[in-house]
């Protein structure tokens, strides 16, 4: 289990948002004061995080103690359903024989009275990677960036918490900048990407490019391939749509589209978003499952830290 110290809480005083147009975009922006620069700045409160107690689903505090945990520790937990079985240490685990390991993992399953089929994971600490106090500090212009744009703020703040949240870094497949976005796209939407210029370093053009990319391509494949599904009478700002939108960001249209066929649900609602959680493709296994686990336990872990009242 989790055995990090709790980071130290901040007093925010909560106001009314600064934003003003559109309304319909910043129902649930908020003004906090920071108490290092002393101004009132933007940051989105979405509670129904909350109502839908997702803050005591298993997947969600798995990944919180994750966020918590120094790189020099793993938790050893079920990848199914994210069970946590213990703390150990990277450094002894990786000393240990392929032999050993094999034989730790089997006692694991044995003990909890589950098969083969069940994959026991060893997953180390990021508590190196997920900087709060750090990504904190672009919510208020990200915020602003997609409301310029016209687009809901919530996904700005979402995706600067996971993305890259403790400095600008290129992914493994060549996402770059604070939004994490690959060339093809950034040149998409009009930035310069070459050998002399790179903006997707830029935070406000990589903004624009990341807002326009779920404006424009992520949320009307989201509304295609409900369509296909004959699921209609939905919002666009429930809770379930938007993380759906998060995963078409993450991992493509057509993967999450291959994922959903392959339970086919008939109703939107979190259903949808559990489900994505087990559901594998070619292009749709673990790293896609676990984004809108890992959107929502930032989410968590952010208000927790600036002690925003959920009720």
């Amino acid at each position: 289990m989790n055995s990090a110290e709790p980071p130290a809480k901040k007093t925010i005083t909560i106001t009314e948002s600064k934003i003003e147009e559109p309304k319909s975009l910043c129902h649930n922006v908020v003004g906090v004061l920071n108490p290092k620069t002393k101004i009132n700045e933007n940051y989105v409160l979405d509670k129904t995080i909350y109502q839908f107690k997702l803050d005591t689903v298993a997947q969600v505090k798995f990944w919180r103690s994750i966020m918590n945990l120094h790189q020099d520790s793993a938790i050893v937990n079920f990848a199914g359903n994210r069970t946590i079985i213990q703390k150990i240490s990277v450094k002894d685990w990786n000393a240990r024989p392929d032999s050993l390991k094999k034989f730790y993992r089997d006692s694991v399953r044995a003990a909890y009275n589950v098969d083969s089929t069940n994959r026991v994971l060893i997953t180390t600490g990021k508590k190196f990677f997920y900087d709060f106090d750090k990504t904190s500090q672009n919510f208020h212009n990200g915020i602003n960036c997609f409301v310029e744009n016209g687009v809901d703020p919530w996904f700005a703040q979402a995706i600067l918490l996971i993305e890259s949240p403790n400095k600008l870094q290129k992914s493994n497949a060549g996402a770059y900048g604070p939004f994490q976005l690959m060339k093809e796209v950034a040149r998409l939407f009009g930035l310069k990407v070459n050998k002399q210029i790179d903006e997707r370093a830029d935070f406000e053009r990589s903004a624009y490019a990341s807002s326009s990319l779920i404006k424009t391509i992520c949320i009307p494949k989201v509304h295609k391939m409900l369509d296909s599904l004959n699921i209609t009478g939905y919002n666009e700002q429930e809770l379930w749509f938007r993380l759906l939108v998060m995963h078409a960001y993450h991992a493509g249209a057509y993967n999450v589209q291959s994922a959903l066929f392959t339970f086919k649900p008939q109703q939107g609602n979190m259903d949808i978003i559990y489900n994505l959680w087990q559901a594998q493709t070619a292009r749709f296994k673990n790293a896609s499952q676990n984004y809108s686990q890992l959107v929502l336990a930032a989410m968590l872990e952010m208000n927790e830290r600036a002690m925003i009242a959920k009720n």
